[in-house]
Order: structure tokens, then sequence, then C-alpha cells
């Protein structure tokens, strides 16, 4: 070849190799903005980190392990809220202490407010109740397979478990429930008393009050006994029922309107309410059995009551068989809105703390030997 061959040539083959050089640095950059698009560089999803408080969501520094949220969750949805993965969630700057939820106490009915508490402590109750069973001692009541309803009721509500009668007979006890004392009766006969009494503090407060004795004889009836009526079978006893005792009770057409039969029981006709069944289903003559089957039917007439939403309805025995106290050891029931479940009292209690108790929820005063009892508001919420 020539030499004027070699020469051109070579400009020919130089200008190839700068077209190529050139063509590939071209072609990186082209493919840079390529591979930056690579899934593999692409960071994971970022969701917000919540925690459900007390009032709702709430943010949390906490990080989370739980997984994508679902489609269509929202950071306000009450539900669980999504989350960040490990990987994902971002360094918080200072760390919160977790929340603690505080659960409320379980009740096992609603619950109405007492409407003004007085001074003693107690809740105004709108309804108090107050049935008397006769003649046994704690023992053969709490715990007895004879009485299902009335330790459904206990387990349910509440107990006085150290409560005790003042006396024997039946009647001293009465007395002691409806006026602060004995009166120094002794034995089961028919008195007539110039003492005050419940009725009395009850109407000098602008409260109303009823009895419904089982089997009470028409009218203003005086007399000791009385069988049968519109009660149906069954034998009324005046020692069972205190009112009649009381002369400006017993005096006054008015006044002895207020005392009758129980098939005229009404929960919702007077602030206090007394129940006397009468001689078998009290217990005096049949059996705890047949007393529980009594309370059993009776005594949801009262707790199904709208009146019952701020009442109570105190069980309790006229006495026992022993002489603790005075006139045995007795069990003493409390029902109410107001009493939490299995409730039990180990505080001394009479006869007199249950008066006590009226008289404190209702800003009465004190009768008698009621003043220096204590009442039964530990029973209470």
């Amino acid at each position: 070849m020539s030499p004027r061959a070699s020469l051109t040539r070579s400009p020919r083959a130089l200008l190839t190799l700068a077209l190529i050089v050139l063509l590939a640095g071209v072609g990186a950059a082209l493919l840079d903005p390529l591979r930056s698009a690579s899934p593999a560089a692409t960071p994971g999803p970022t969701a917000s980190v919540l925690a459900i408080g007390p009032s709702g969501p709430a943010a949390s520094a906490a990080p989370s392990t739980a997984g994508t949220a679902r489609p269509g969750a929202s950071a306000a949805s009450p539900g669980p809220q999504a989350t960040t993965s490990r990987a994902a969630t971002r360094a918080p700057a200072t760390t919160a202490a977790p929340t603690t939820r505080s659960t409320p106490r379980p009740t096992a009915a609603p619950v109405t407010p007492a409407r003004t508490a007085p001074p003693g402590g107690l809740p105004a109750f709108g309804h108090i109740y107050l049935i008397v069973m006769e003649n046994h001692e704690y023992g053969s009541i709490v715990g007895s397979g004879a009485a299902p309803y009335i330790n459904g009721l206990i387990h349910g509500y509440g107990l006085a478990a150290a409560y005790d009668a003042v006396a024997h007979p039946s009647e001293p006890n009465y007395l002691a429930l409806f006026s602060g004392s004995t009166q120094g009766v002794t034995d089961d006969g028919v008195y007539n008393l110039g003492a005050s009494n419940l009725a009395d503090q009850l109407e000098a407060h602008g409260r109303s009050w009823r009895i419904y004795a089982q089997n009470d004889g028409p009218g203003c009836y005086t007399g000791p006994t009385y069988t049968a009526g519109i009660d149906g079978p069954g034998t009324y006893a005046r020692k069972h029922e205190p009112a009649i005792s009381f002369t400006d009770i017993s005096g006054s057409a008015a006044r002895c309107s207020h005392v009758g039969p129980l098939a005229g029981f009404d929960p919702a006709a007077a602030n206090f309410e007394l129940i006397v069944p009468n001689m078998c289903n009290d217990m005096h003559d049949c059996s705890v059995a047949t007393g529980d089957s009594f309370l059993r039917g009776f005594v949801p007439r009262i707790t199904a009551s709208p009146a019952f939403a701020d009442s109570v309805l105190f069980i309790t025995w006229d006495e026992g068989s022993s002489g603790t106290g005075g006139g045995g050891h007795v069990a003493t029931v409390v029902v109410s809105p107001h009493v939490a479940p299995g409730t039990v009292s180990a505080l001394p209690h009479t006869h007199y703390s249950l008066l006590r108790t009226v008289e404190d929820a209702w800003g009465l005063g004190c009768l008698a030997n009621a003043c220096g009892a204590n009442d039964m508001r530990e029973l209470f919420r």
C-alpha cells in the first residue's frame, strides 16, 4: 500500500473510533434513570402509628409489629389502626410510657344514682321496703338448702352478717323496729301505747307510709288474730304488726287507713312500706322452704317495679332461737341497686340499726334506742 493511502485511511479510522466512544457515553447516560427505577431500590410503605386509648384513637410513640393497613381503613377509624413494619418505623425523639386502660367495675344491673345523700352518707332512697320473717337463727337461713331464693338474694345483693334481734318473744322486736324501743313489753299481748313511732317521724318530714299485713281484718282491725279475708287462707297476728299498738294510729281513722291486707300492695304507694306475711308464710307456723317460696313469689313485685330503681328492700327475722344480743343472731338481707353483688358486712347491727338507717337516709332524727345505734351505710355504694 502506498503512503498516501495509509494516511487517508488513518483519519477515517480515528473518526470511527471517536463515534464509538461518543455513542457508548450516550448509552450509559440513558440507562442510568432506568436503573434508578428498579424495584430493588423502592422504599417500603409508611403509615401512621396509633394506639386506641380509653376515649378512642390516640397517637403513640411505641412501634407496632402489625401488618399493612387494610384497604379502606382510615386514621380516624375506631377499629384497629394501620401500623408500619419494623424496617420502616421512624425512631421517635422521645419514648412515651405505655398507657394503662382503666376497666370499670362490672355491675349486675343498671344503677340509678341516689338523688341527694343526707349528712349520714346513705342514699336518699325513693322507697324503703321492710319484710319481717319469723323465728329462725342465722344458721338456719344463710347457706340453707331449704332457702335457695333467699340465698340467691344474698349472693346477688348484700347481707348484714352480724345482726342480732333485741328481745324474746316476737312483739318486742317489732316494737323496736317501729319505735326504737321495746316499750317495756316482754310478751305477745295486746298493748295500746302512747309513744312516738316511725309513722310520726315520716309524716312530720313529708314522707308517706303503708303497712301491708297479710290476712289483716277489715277496717281498723284491732283484734289479736284474723283468719282468711281477701288475702285467702292464712292467719294474721296483731303481735306481728306494730303500728296498730300505737294509739295515735289506732285512734285515727285516717291513719288506720294506711294499714291493710297484702292484697292491696302497691310498691309505689308510699315511701316506707312494711310487709307482714301471715303466720305460715313468715316461717312461724310453717317451714323455711314455705317462707322461701313466699318470698320467691312476692319479692319480684318490688324488684321488677320502676319504684325499685332508687330504693332498698330489707328482709329480716324478728328473733332467733338463741339469746345472742337478747333476741338471737338473725339474718338480714339488703336488696338494692345501691348494693354491690355479694356485699357482706361484719359490723354488729340490731333492729335499732335498721330503724336508724331509715331515719338517717331521710333525715328524720332518731327515736329512743335508735339514737345510740349505728346505721348500715357500709352496705351501700
